[in-house]
């Protein structure tokens, strides 16, 4: 009989998970809280869905044997409401998180979320946030200069502040074109949340070449007994040992 896997999707390593299991025979449904984005879509059936209700997400598991969390890794509500309806529709759930960025600089800190960092911001500062359109709101009491917020999906929305510049550009990005990009803007610190792994790795070797002070937002808490994993490699196994 053959395997059938619910991915909770949104990560780079979701797709990864995907290909190698479908080589492996594994039937995979991919479940996701935002359409995907760039050139290389999911490449297996893909359903948007939300993730407010977990006796309906329950429902939605039935007939799968096994449920793997590879969900973004600031997307806390999909983890959390994917590990409770897993465990209300009697499935094996596990998650995985890529290990976070140290603080590798004597100026790196890591607060708990946007509002924590508003006090860690001097007067004057033009701040490069990389902590999405979603955390405009926690930047109300702004008090530098100008927040520059990176947006990798063009769009004609007006900030909800005079202070808010919307930096566009189209990722990948590099580290020699992150250091060009806050030289130009005149950039004095950075904000980013910490997702860990290569892919959004440039912006902070870009600020530590530059010796720019550098706040990282902690990821939310992972779901309580959750079986988490840290390699891909391991979810594969994991999956091969149903």
């Amino acid at each position: 009989m053959t395997c059938r896997i619910l991915l909770l999707a949104g990560s780079a390593e979701a797709r990864r998970i995907a290909v190698a299991l479908q080589a492996r025979g594994v039937e995979v449904m991919a479940l996701v809280s935002e359409p995907p984005r760039g050139p290389d879509p999911m490449p297996v059936p893909c359903r948007l869905t939300g993730f407010d209700d977990v006796g309906r997400l329950a429902g939605e598991m039935a007939g799968f044997d096994a449920v793997i969390d590879a969900s973004h890794g600031f997307d806390g509500q999909m983890s959390r409401a994917g590990h409770a309806a897993a465990g209300r529709a009697g499935l094996p759930f596990v998650g995985l998180t890529r290990p976070g960025w140290g603080l590798e600089g004597a100026n790196w800190q890591e607060v708990a979320d946007v509002a924590a960092a508003q006090p860690l911001i001097s007067p004057g500062m033009r701040v490069f946030s990389a902590t999405g359109w979603a955390s405009l709101p926690d930047y109300a009491g702004f008090p530098g200069a100008r927040l520059l917020l990176r947006q990798t999906t063009h769009h004609d929305r007006v900030p909800p502040f005079d202070f808010v510049d919307l930096i566009f550009g189209d990722p990948p990005f590099d580290a020699a074109q992150e250091r060009s990009l806050f030289r130009d803007l005149g950039v004095d610190l950075l904000i980013c949340r910490n997702l860990g792994g290569r892919p959004s790795r440039p912006k902070l070797d870009a600020a530590k070449a530059l010796g720019l002070p550098v706040i990282l937002i902690a990821r939310p808490a992972l779901p309580e007994r959750a079986e988490v994993l840290a390699e891909v490699d391991a979810v594969l196994d994991w999956a091969a040992a149903l």
